[in-house]
């Protein structure tokens, strides 16, 4: 059965409160009735209630007493204040003390109908606001989502919005914004999160392996199949499948997982059957992978079946008012892990880590709070325990700035842009090295690029020998 709404009139005249009674009666609504601010106040505590209509004069309580009150409620009703003729101007007084509305007496039917209803459609707004933010609230502690920012905002309102749906979903953003967390967040939300959530990341196992890992294997398929094996599709059966690195799947690949998306089937390897799966598909990639369909490196048709929506998550440098509280979290969950005892930063602190520019996101954060935990002598942490990295400011060259020769007067905007960019690299590239502490193969892991492409930088760029190289 429809609930009706319901409005509360407060009105010391009883003659006025039937009249609005009998009026927003037929309209439908609900009319409860109090004829001083104390009654008001005393049916609110009992009674959900959607609008208030307020006469601004009455005795023991006036109507500026009340709505003050009801200003101190959590998502108080939208009040309607009522007021006589020539006082007005105390309903616009009103009205910047929160009221939503005036009507002046006795109050015009029409314009009666209209205005309860306004306040009646914003209502439903709040409230529906409300609780969208509760929801995600929730969401957020569950999986561990740090951010207030209007960006993270963005984002979890579309996790929200997206969640409860059944359609795939395209997770991008940079490495180390957090699109796992994003995943997590969207099967929460989803109609599936009693059941699995399975992870693959496309870019971990070796090739000859992922086909077996997502479509399973039958008894004999290769040397060493004794017995059958599901696979990942099969696992998250009911539940939820996350592809991460989507845009490294190898093209053969993308066409088996293609028609499994297509027919909800699949056909593990050695097998000459299909099996049906019922399973949501959640991928993410740091790739453009428009660029690389344009390439021939991805299908278009895969493409198209993945990104039936889409969430770009920001990066770091886009979220800059996340770090106080992304740095109050890691402090928390890294100085109990290293087992120091670090009360907070100071102001020089986050003013270093505003002014950098964040290549790694918050896994990049991270990993210089724990650095920074691990190094510093004092409980409360400073500019001194950040990387040296986070004040450098790299300045043109003198050579550069004042050279006379003729040959660098008629040099192109390109190449310039070439100098520009491969200072950019060799500080990103030094920065990656400190915080790796060294090790080549975490560094390479850490930007996301072969140890031989990172061997290859390293010798471009003289760090060969660099101090802070390390064989390990």
């Amino acid at each position: 059965m429809k609930v009706k709404p319901n409005v509360l009139v407060v009105d010391d005249e009883p003659g006025h409160r039937q009249m609005i009674k009998a009026v927003m009666g037929d309209e439908g609504y609900d009319v409860l009735e109090a004829g001083n601010g104390e009654k008001c106040l005393e049916i609110l505590k009992k009674k959900n209630v959607d609008v208030i209509l307020l006469d601004m004069k009455m005795p023991v309580m006036d109507g500026m007493s009340v709505l003050q009150r009801l200003q101190q409620m959590k998502n108080p009703p939208p009040v309607i204040m009522l007021t006589a003729f020539g006082s007005v101007g105390s309903a616009v007084e009103a009205m910047k003390a929160g009221a939503f509305d005036y009507l002046t007496k006795p109050a015009d039917i029409e314009e009666l109908k209209v205005v309860v209803r306004k306040a009646y459609d914003f209502r439903l707004m709040t409230m529906e606001n409300a609780g969208l933010k509760d929801k995600i609230k929730t969401l957020q502690q569950q999986v561990n989502i740090i951010g207030q920012s209007q960006a993270m905002r963005h984002v979890m309102e579309l996790v929200e919005q997206v969640g409860p749906t059944e359609a795939n979903v395209l997770i991008l953003g940079e490495s180390g914004t957090g699109k796992e967390l994003i995943a997590k967040a969207l099967h929460k939300a989803s109609l599936r999160k009693e059941g699995p959530m399975i992870k693959v990341n496309c870019a971990a196992l070796p090739e000859e392996l992922l086909e077996s890992e997502l479509f399973g294997y039958s008894k004999g398929a290769f040397t060493g199949a004794v017995k059958d094996k599901p696979g990942r599709f099969q696992l998250a059966e009911k539940g939820t499948l996350f592809l991460d690195e989507i845009g490294e799947l190898p093209m053969h690949l993308q066409a088996k997982l293609l028609r499994s998306l297509q027919e909800r089937v699949v056909e593990p390897l050695g097998s000459v059957s299909e099996v049906k799966v019922d399973v949501r598909l959640l991928a993410a990639t740091n790739k453009d992978l428009l660029q690389e369909v344009d390439e021939g490196r991805f299908r278009q048709d895969l493409y198209f079946r993945l990104n039936v929506l889409e969430i770009m998550i920001p990066p770091l440098r886009e979220r800059l008012d996340d770090l106080p509280m992304l740095v109050n979290h890691f402090i928390r969950e890294l100085g109990e892990k290293n087992h120091k005892q670090v009360r907070g930063v100071d102001r020089s602190f986050l003013d270093g880590l505003r002014n950098y520019h964040w290549p790694g996101n918050v896994r990049e954060l991270e990993n210089v709070v724990e650095r920074a935990i691990i190094l510093s002598r004092s409980d409360i942490l400073n500019k001194s325990d950040l990387p040296s990295i986070f004040f450098e400011i790299k300045k043109p060259s003198a050579e550069k700035n004042q050279s006379s020769d003729t040959s660098n007067i008629g040099r192109s905007a390109s190449s310039f842009i070439e100098d520009y960019i491969e200072d950019a690299e060799k500080r990103v590239l030094l920065e990656a090295l400190e915080i790796n502490k060294g090790h080549r193969e975490k560094t390479a892991q850490y930007l996301n690029i072969s140890r031989r492409s990172l061997q290859y930088k390293l010798k471009k760029y003289g760090l060969i020998r660099s101090h802070y190289l390390r064989d390990s």
